[in-house]
């Protein structure tokens, strides 16, 4: 068994708020997650709260999307943490936390997910590790967060 850990950070031109706000509300993922767009018929579920502690999100899609859930579990002003559990391909349980720092230009956004690699996973993930599995994808959705951060909102 393989602990792991993956963190990139950013800042994002943006109140701390309006941040918080696209994280902290799973409706809101849509527009920044990297993984959105792995598959176009992507089934979606919502339940729980709205936003916030005891939010609740599902997926199921295609061998690139795979299916999991996600939970809202902390939601503090400078921190959001998230119980990601996968379900397909591979299951596993991961810890995700965004911290949100301000800063003079906007919010410096940490994102960080803590896990551990067993069974198969921890094979490959000894040839691979998950940093460069995932790394590239944080990098995208940090992207894509600055965009749908500073959008126009109508």
């Amino acid at each position: 068994m393989a602990e792991f850990e993956v963190v990139r950070s950013a800042v994002i031109t943006a109140e701390p708020a309006r941040v918080h706000t696209l994280i902290d509300d799973f409706h809101e993922w849509g527009k920044w997650s990297p993984w959105e767009d792995l598959d176009p018929q992507m089934q979606r579920s919502y339940s729980g709260a709205d936003s916030g502690v005891g939010a609740r999100y599902a997926w199921s899609g295609n061998r690139k999307a795979g299916a999991g859930s996600m939970e809202i579990i902390a939601s503090a002003e400078r921190e959001i943490g998230v119980r990601l559990e996968f379900l397909k391909p591979i299951k596993s349980t991961h810890q995700v936390t965004f911290t949100l720092d301000p800063v003079e230009t906007g919010t410096e956004v940490t994102w960080r997910a803590t896990g551990r690699q067993s069974g198969l996973m921890g094979v490959v993930g000894k040839l691979i590790p998950m940093e460069k599995l995932v790394g590239k994808d944080f990098e995208k959705g940090l992207a894509r967060l600055q965009q749908a951060a500073t959008a126009q909102t109508g």
